[in-house]
Order: structure tokens, then sequence, then C-alpha cells
């Protein structure tokens, strides 16, 4: 099968499991469209692309299912004149999709790799308004000021208090956190004065933040 068609196929039955779960929005599922996902994955995993699973990429990372990134966009609830925070990279997918829906995207992860390769495929597309950033996560960014929305896909020990202060007033950040036993939860975080409201979504893949920056991938 050619990769065209099979990304229409792989599209059409994402879109069938997206409705019927209710996450359906006209913009997103456009965004979807238009970011092809068989570009952000190892050529090896290119017919798992669309399936509801993750798929390993470099640096011993994994790509979350397309499926996942849909609900966790939608969570977000982005609007053209949002600046968003995207913590760990991993394959871009996620960047690239919310960039077609906001303002702007910065995205960090603490491999170098991963940086590079997502740069490549956000130039490939044409997508100009992402930021791809080698940093550590645990410490958000400096400098760029607040930020209307923050997701993470690395899960944290407990609540992450130290990003409030980089939300706008009202700001949303998407934060997985490790429970006592099972995996992460996704915890809605809304910025309610100088104090987090928290909402608690769904279970995630996601793996606990390694602090510090591996400078050697």
């Amino acid at each position: 099968m050619n990769m065209r068609l099979m990304e229409k196929e792989g599209f059409a039955g994402l879109f069938l499991r997206l409705r019927a779960e209710g996450v359906a929005g006209k913009d997103l599922l456009t965004a979807l469209e238009q970011t092809p996902r068989t570009l952000f994955l190892p050529a090896a995993y290119a017919d798992a692309a669309y399936q509801d699973r993750i798929v390993p990429i470099d640096c011993g990372g994994f790509a979350e299912s397309p499926d996942l990134v849909a609900r966790l966009i939608s969570s977000l609830a982005l609007e053209p004149t949002h600046r968003v925070l995207d913590l760990g990279t991993g394959s871009g997918f996620l960047a690239a999709v919310a960039a077609r829906l906001a303002e702007r995207v910065i995205t960090i992860d603490r491999y170098k790799t991963l940086i590079q390769l997502a740069q490549q495929r956000f130039t490939h597309l044409g997508i100009g308004n992402i930021i791809a950033r080698q940093a550590d996560g645990l410490k958000g960014v400096s400098g760029e000021g607040n930020f209307d929305r923050i997701i993470a896909t690395c899960a944290f020990e407990s609540m992450p208090r130290q990003f409030v202060d980089q939300l706008a007033s009202g700001g949303v950040m998407l934060a997985p956190i490790v429970e006592e036993s099972g995996p992460p939860k996704m915890a809605r975080l809304t910025k309610i004065g100088s104090r987090f409201e928290r909402e608690d979504l769904f279970s995630v893949p996601y793996r606990p933040f390694l602090p510090g920056v591996a400078a050697a991938l």
C-alpha cells in the first residue's frame, strides 16, 4: 500500500473512533488530517501510525496513540490566540497538531536527537509557529512570558505548582500525576489566582520526568 493511501485509510479509522468517543471538533479533525502521522514515526512502524497504541521512537521513547493526542488537544480547548508550552517533544506530532490550532507553540525535550528530528518534520510540513528547544522540562522555560496552555507528556510525582507562575490568568495545564497504584492520571489544572484547581481526566501511559538535560543524546 502506498503511503498516501495508508494515511487516508488510517485517518478514516481514527476519525470514526474519535467521533464515537465524542472527540470530533471540526478544527481538531482538520489539524489531524493535515499532519501526516507516518512522517513522525520510524518507517518500520508506518503501518501502526493510526492504531490506538504506543509506538517506539528514538532515545528509548515512545509516541502516544493518535487517539490520545486528539483527546489531550481537545481537553486543552485551544484558541487561535493561545501560546502553548509542550513539555516532552517526543516525535513532535502533538506539537505539530497543536500549532495548527494555536498562535505559537514552544516544545522542549531533554534529548537533542528528538528535538532535531522534530524540527526537521516541522520544517518539512511548513509549520513555522513552533520553536523546538532542548531543555529540562521540570523547569519549564524562562524569558518567554506566560502561556495560555501548558501540556506535559511526562509524569510528575506531585502537583507541579512550579508552573503556576508560567501560566496566564485562567490558563490551563494538562499534567500527568503519578498515582499510588496504577498508571499516572492526566489532570487538568486551571489557574485560579495563584493556585491550581484540579480536575482528574483519564489514565495515561507517560513515564515520570527525569531531571536534567541529556547532553549526549
